[in-house]
């Protein structure tokens, strides 16, 4: 059965937080340790100050949040009992209080409470999807829970928030995007609706992402990735994600690779054996090439369409100062042969590849993986 889900309210800029907090009194915020330390947290407890709110800040978030995280975090979330909780940051932040979240109204250990994301970075559109990725160290795995229940009830979208945010950071988070509205589009589950939201988001990205990581301080091109990401984020979570994420999930969980730029090193690879550069065009080179025809990339046949945008995008990414090889990413070929058949097993059981246009084997995982690692892309 096909459906789009829309619930979260996005608010285009600061003023949103006024009608949010309209009658709060009690609220509870989910952070990392420089958004504390920074004063950036001061975003929204500033306006909670002024108008009388109580909060409480958790700011034990770390990339790639795992389990033990979330664990602490309900804890103080069920001690506080807030009216609101707001999750300040990246995808990490927002995801682990997704869980936070998610887990304890679901297990009946607190009442239903108004849930906000307030995006830091320009990449994971978690502030408008159904998915949370939590990390298991012990395991070197990383497992995407997803629900409707998680989406955010609200969201503030302000490139104030992302002003600071580093070229390496902006790339890293940029290719994110690009690799959330790429997948969508391809996806077995896409649709008139999600393509429109990914194809936007493509062209957003395109126009500004490489503007923005050459001057940091245009922020109508930072507003711009911002808005690519929230759309990226509205299409992939109604569409789903492939192969590329189920192998990034892996590669980053092994070799502590930051999400963006894992799916960045893998996005031309992955393209190519869904578009079958490797082994005879396949249907999915249509799409790749209608991909094409929205960037205006397009040749004169499918393969030439199709082949130019995996070969574009290997070029863009170049652009960008990501490494274009596992290699590259400087992981040594002993350890990435020694992790390659655990990796290529968690990237077929990992949820996102059901949806993959392309079915896949283990065996043929391994053989992206070493394309990846090699730099050999056709």
């Amino acid at each position: 059965m096909g459906q789009f889900i829309l619930k979260t309210r996005v608010y285009l800029g600061k003023e949103g937080l006024d009608e949010i907090l309209t009658g709060v009194s009690r609220a509870f915020i989910v952070t990392d340790k420089f958004m504390h330390e920074s004063g950036m947290v001061g975003y929204l407890t500033e306006p909670m100050e002024k108008k009388g709110v109580q909060y409480q800040i958790f700011s034990d978030v770390k990339p790639d949040p795992d389990i033990a995280t979330v664990t602490k975090g309900i804890g103080q979330l069920l001690d506080f009992k807030p009216q609101v909780l707001f999750a300040l940051g990246g995808g990490s932040s927002i995801d682990a209080a997704k869980a936070m979240n998610w887990l304890s109204v679901k297990g009946g250990l607190a009442e239903k409470m108004s849930f906000v994301a307030v995006p830091t970075t320009s990449g994971t559109g978690s502030e408008v999807t159904t998915f949370a990725v939590i990390s298991d160290p012990q395991k070197s795995a990383k497992y995407p829970l997803v629900s409707e229940d998680m989406l955010p009830d609200a969201a503030i979208l302000d490139a104030e928030l992302v002003r600071s945010v580093p070229p390496a950071t902006t790339a890293d988070t940029g290719i994110d995007v690009l690799t959330h509205a790429i997948e969508a589009f391809v996806s077995t589950n896409a649709n008139d609706f999600t393509d429109a939201a990914a194809e936007k988001a493509m062209k957003l990205v395109k126009a500004n992402l490489l503007k923005v990581c050459k001057n940091p301080n245009d922020m109508e091109a930072r507003q711009k990735m911002h808005d690519a990401s929230c759309l990226a984020g509205i299409a992939f979570s109604n569409a789903g994600l492939g192969l590329n994420h189920g192998m990034a999930h892996t590669l980053g969980g092994h070799f502590h690779i930051p999400h963006g730029r894992a799916n960045g090193i893998l996005l031309p690879y992955v393209m190519a054996f869904n578009a079958g550069c490797h082994d005879g065009l396949t249907p999915v080179a249509e799409r790749y090439a209608q991909i094409a025809e929205v960037l205006r990339l397009e040749g004169p046949s499918v393969r030439q369409s199709a082949f130019s945008v995996v070969r574009t995008t290997k070029q863009y990414i170049h652009q960008l100062h990501i490494p274009n090889t596992i290699e590259a990413a400087g992981i040594a070929r002993e350890d990435f042969e020694a992790a390659l058949d655990e990796m290529a097993e968690a990237a077929y059981n990992d949820s996102c590849t059901r949806t993959n246009p392309r079915a896949c084997s283990v065996e043929d995982i391994k053989e992206v993986f070493q394309r990846a690692y090699t730099g050999k892309l056709i």
